[in-house]
């Protein structure tokens, strides 16, 4: 059974003067009583602000709006604020006020790579399908400023149709990315629609979903909305968490939701200074959400988004964090550093150097422990002779599914995926009538 603090019931008192157990776990409930005003923030928290400060703040607000859940601000350690990650995430600073010249409405230029509105194509064989610019809570690090808090809004399926129908007609598209906003502040109903469009779509092989929700809103996560998603595999879905104690008792039981209905699920984090910017914090993180079946996918370094100077750290410093885990924890739980590049051109991968040296026919590397060591390669490697004619290749260029070689004799009868039901010898006479 699922223990309320003291600070959730004082929250929903305040909120609804009235605590009620149905009230804290209705996502509906918690949407409905996002905090965006100072006032209700100092009212329900418990913090005040002196009056320099909280102008500051206002500032901020009207620049970049604020929305935190009940939820999420539950998590807060009202007695550290200043230096909590739920705080720093979510509360508006007077840093967003401070834009450097290298930083950019749009760093990732999304927008150029749009050939129709709400979609994005970057990739040669996928595609992200803005759906929605709602979010339960206001990420202060969000790289879509520019869309995410500005306006709460939800395109229509006249607009949607439009990104489907490019999906559709664009054969090399076999991965569709769900994104926002969050997809999972749809209805079910306008979800399943999208979905089932897109699945309808016969070279698109998977479709994935990017959501916040388990990290803020666990409560979104409801029977109802897995009973659907659950119509629509192969689906996957990344989430994001960014420290530890983002996976709470409810987020928990989230993750297990979605990974008993058969999602694979990773998880997105950003490298965010005052926030997870140390190697014990990631690989605690990591730690927990592989116990929750979360693969650590990506930790992106901060973007260079207008107001997010404050959040950004060195390059090197995620590169110590890897180097810390790489040898040092499962490879299950090593994210991917990377650096979203500015400009479009997509992801790029940052690692540790482990390669020191090479020559024709030997590498030198190094281990985790600082080992040095050699690979040989093969003195003479001839590939097999290509003559770039794929149609007709019949060297390894078969990529149809395997199938299972035939069985024979008794095989045939322990074989499962054989229906033979009994071995005849060619002159039986019974059968030789049968024939007949």
């Amino acid at each position: 059974m699922e223990v309320f603090s003291p600070y959730q019931k004082n929250i929903t008192k305040k909120i609804g003067k009235t605590f009620e157990i149905s009230h804290w776990k209705d996502w509906k409930w918690q949407i409905k009583h996002r905090i965006r005003d100072i006032d209700t923030f100092e009212k329900i928290s418990g913090i005040h602000f002196e009056t320099q400060k909280r102008t500051k703040i206002e500032e901020t607000i009207s620049e970049f709006p604020m929305s935190i859940t009940p939820y999420y601000l539950s998590l807060i350690d009202k007695d550290n604020y200043e230096n909590d990650p739920i705080f720093i995430q979510s509360f508006p600073s007077p840093s967003e006020l401070v834009v450097h010249k290298c930083e950019m409405t749009d760093p990732l230029a999304e927008d150029k790579d749009s050939p129709v509105p709400y979609l994005m194509h970057r990739y040669p064989d996928r595609v992200l399908l803005h759906v929605s610019n709602v979010c339960s809570m206001y990420c202060r690090h969000c790289t879509r400023k520019r869309k995410v808090g500005e306006v709460d809004s939800i395109p229509d399926k006249e607009v949607l149709q439009k990104g489907i129908d490019y999906i559709r007609q664009t054969k090399q598209i076999r991965d569709v990315l769900l994104s926002g906003g969050d997809p999972l502040m749809l209805s079910n109903d306008y979800l399943e629609w999208i979905l089932s469009e897109i699945r309808a779509i016969p070279h698109v092989e998977i479709i994935r979903i990017g959501s916040r929700v388990p990290a803020v809103l666990p409560y979104r996560i409801t029977k109802e909305l897995i009973s659907m998603l659950k119509k629509f595999h192969p689906l996957w879905l990344n989430t994001h968490f960014n420290h530890p104690r983002e996976i709470t008792a409810s987020s928990k039981e989230a993750l297990r939701l979605l990974a008993d209905a058969g999602i694979p699920l990773g998880n997105q984090s950003v490298l965010l200074a005052g926030v997870n910017d140390c190697p014990k914090i990631i690989r605690k993180l990591c730690h927990k959400l592989v116990q929750n079946r979360v693969r650590p996918y990506y930790l992106y370094q901060c973007d260079l988004s207008r107001g997010l100077s404050h959040f950004r750290t060195p390059v090197g410093k995620g590169i110590e964090i890897i180097e810390s885990m790489i040898g040092h924890t499962s490879g299950l739980a090593v994210p991917t550093y990377v650096i979203d590049s500015p400009g479009g051109g997509g992801k790029i991968p940052i690692m540790p150097n482990y390669l020191i040296s090479w020559s024709t026919n030997k590498v030198v590397l190094r281990n985790y422990e600082g080992v040095i060591t050699t690979y040989k390669e093969p003195d003479s490697y001839e590939p097999i002779f290509c003559d770039r004619n794929c149609d007709d290749c019949d060297l390894q260029l078969n990529l149809e599914e395997g199938i299972e070689r035939a069985s024979i004799g008794i095989e045939k009868l322990l074989s499962d995926a054989n229906r033979t039901i009994a071995l005849v010898p060619e002159d039986n006479e019974r059968y030789s009538r049968r024939n007949q």
